[in-house]
């Protein structure tokens, strides 16, 4: 298994890289290429993405992009590839700050995660990441949304919102409130 490799980046294309290192050129997935740059030096992270037919490598910019990967593979129904599409919409702290403040709006905005898999992300996820002591319920985020509904603002909106609000631990009511002002902003 690879873990990392020590190298430059040689080139870069849409989805992919290749790190030179010693004489040797790997092409690896990657889930941003801005997080890298055309002759950048450095330690870049690996995994090895094998099925029946292909065998690719992943690579990340730093160790918490890779845990962050890690984390996503093991949740239930979301693979490797999934997860380095979902990982290229966010960064590690933003991931995990939706998943400990139970922010499925957040979570559903990412590339290739739905409803379902945002739901089970934070089932999943929520209580093996160390985040303290949490309060709150996986559907938190999901009440308010259908609470702003009612108050008659637009879909679109209420999900813009949602998914820029982290509030770990906090009450609907909290949540609601911080909602009710962003979107009051939005429409000033």
């Amino acid at each position: 298994m690879l873990s990392y490799i020590k190298g430059r980046i040689a080139e870069i294309s849409e989805g992919r890289i290749v790190i030179e290192c010693g004489g040797l050129g790997f092409e690896a997935l990657v889930s941003d290429t801005q997080a890298f740059g055309l002759g950048q030096e450095g330690v870049f992270y690996c995994y090895e993405i094998v099925s029946e037919d292909s065998h690719d490598l992943a690579a990340f910019p730093d160790r918490e992009y890779r845990d962050a990967f890690y984390s996503l593979i093991k949740v239930k129904g979301i693979g490797p590839r999934t997860a380095l599409g979902a990982l290229g919409g966010t960064t590690p702290k933003a991931l995990y700050d939706a998943i400990k403040s139970n922010n499925t709006s957040y979570l559903k905005k990412l590339p290739g995660i739905g409803a379902k898999a945002a739901s089970q992300i934070i089932l999943d996820l929520k209580g093996s990441l160390t985040f303290g002591a949490e309060k709150g319920n996986p559907h938190q985020y999901e009440e308010v949304r259908e609470g702003l509904k009612v108050l008659k603002f637009k879909v679109k909106d209420i999900d813009e919102v949602l998914a820029s609000i982290s509030m770990p631990g906090a009450s609907n009511e909290d949540i609601l409130r911080e909602a009710l002002k962003l979107l009051r902003r939005k429409k000033a």
